[in-house]
């Protein structure tokens, strides 16, 4: 079976930390993984997480297995997170909710759960999107298309064509949105946009499915949701993939839900029990820790507060680190215009390098960012920060 084997393609982003893990040179940086740094190059544990794990490590009596879709009590809690405790149809039991093995297996839940019950559905991906979407609907079997989101022009979502793409999209597909932060583009649509958006949906009847893994890191938590609200206020299903690897910082603890929006309360619960099939051979149960870490946080109204301030905090950094590239960059290239940069949401920026440009700041200056010149903002360190700007001035000096 093993014989001749041929090595499997590294993945296009973790790939790049190895290569990056490996590179020798101590001027290297790295821009690719999509993990939030401080301003030491640390992935810090939150004090609001280590309050709620010494706070489990205390009380918790039992490491027995939880529900095939989780603690009941935690998914509540996330749902409120998600949707606001006064979304009616969290009121009125049309939400129902799985946890996941982060983001990721959310998406891989509810992708499975499109191939059960729409398996002749294809799934339309935003052009372009994170990598592992397309990686995971050919792992599951749906098939893909795609539809505009950016403007490489005006470095910004591009309306025009992206509604005119979705007025096309048959009622019996799926139309996968990222809720905020765009990955990889950081661009997202205004509050007018996301009324057009719903207004289609409406409209073609078509399923959105909602990549909803940055909550609280473009302005806040509730402001995040805004999108997402507005199209669910207007579409009697959905599909929602949350995450806790950014917004706690729990990266390792795979901690994610899947929620089902449907018509009815019975719906939801009879989406559900198909969701627990699919976990059920997958994983047959998720794990407890980091789910009850984030349960812990939303419970305690103390550290919920401090996790709030600390949320806000990293939000600001990013923020901050986007305002220091555009102006270093606007500095050395005063016939350029980067306030592009500024005006995108979350961790990463759409650079608009070419790829010969990424490919000489990785092999001349040990820089890595991922191909389309992806950049995690919040990789950014002010020790590193002159170097990167000096650097990339000179890739586009060489490369115009």
């Amino acid at each position: 079976m093993f014989d001749r084997i041929q090595p499997a393609p590294p993945d296009p982003i973790l790939g790049l930390t190895d290569a990056y893990r490996a590179d020798p040179r101590p001027c290297k940086v790295n821009l690719g993984v999509g993990v939030f740094m401080d301003e030491t190059g640390t992935t810090p544990i939150l004090d609001a997480v280590r309050k709620a794990e010494h706070l489990l490590a205390a009380t918790e009596k039992t490491k027995s297995y939880l529900p095939i879709s989780g603690d009941p009590a935690t998914m509540r809690l996330v749902g409120e997170l998600v949707f606001g405790g006064d979304f009616a149809p969290l009121r009125e039991g049309r939400i129902a909710a799985a946890q996941a093995l982060g983001g990721t297996g959310a998406l891989r839940l509810g992708f499975a759960l499109a191939r059960q019950l729409r398996p002749g559905a294809t799934v339309w991906l935003p052009a372009p999107t994170w990598g592992n979407h397309g990686a995971i609907l050919r792992d599951v079997g749906l098939a893909q298309d795609t539809y505009p989101w950016y403007d490489p022009a005006s470095r910004s979502v591009a309306d025009a064509p992206l509604l005119d793409a979705l007025s096309a999209v048959p009622p019996t597909d799926i139309v996968l949105l990222h809720a905020c932060c765009h990955n990889p583009t950081g661009a997202d649509p205004d509050p007018a946009l996301w009324q057009q958006i719903a207004a289609i949906a409406e409209t073609r009847g078509w399923l959105p499915f909602f990549d909803f893994a940055y909550q609280g890191f473009g302005q806040n938590p509730v402001d995040d949701r805004a999108g997402l609200l507005t199209v669910l206020s207007r579409v009697p299903e959905a599909l929602v993939a949350t995450s806790f690897s950014k917004n706690m910082g729990l990266y390792s603890e795979r901690a994610g839900s899947l929620q089902l929006l449907a018509r009815t309360p019975d719906d939801a619960q009879a989406a559900l029990t198909h969701v627990r099939r699919i976990a059920r051979v997958l994983y047959s149960n998720p794990p407890r820790h980091g789910a009850a870490i984030a349960g812990t946080i939303l419970a305690d109204t103390e550290l919920r507060a401090l996790w709030l301030h600390e949320l806000a905090a990293m939000q600001r950094r990013i923020a901050g680190n986007r305002t220091l590239l555009a102006d270093g960059l606007a500095a050395r290239n005063p016939d350029r215009d980067f306030t592009y940069i500024v005006r995108q949401n979350g961790m990463f920026s759409y650079s608009g390098l070419t790829e010969a440009q990424v490919a000489w700041l990785r092999a001349e200056r040990a820089i890595y960012m991922v191909k389309g010149g992806r950049i995690n903002v919040a990789g950014l360190l002010p020790a590193t920060l002159p170097y990167v700007c000096d650097s990339i001035t000179e890739s586009l000096r060489l490369f115009p």
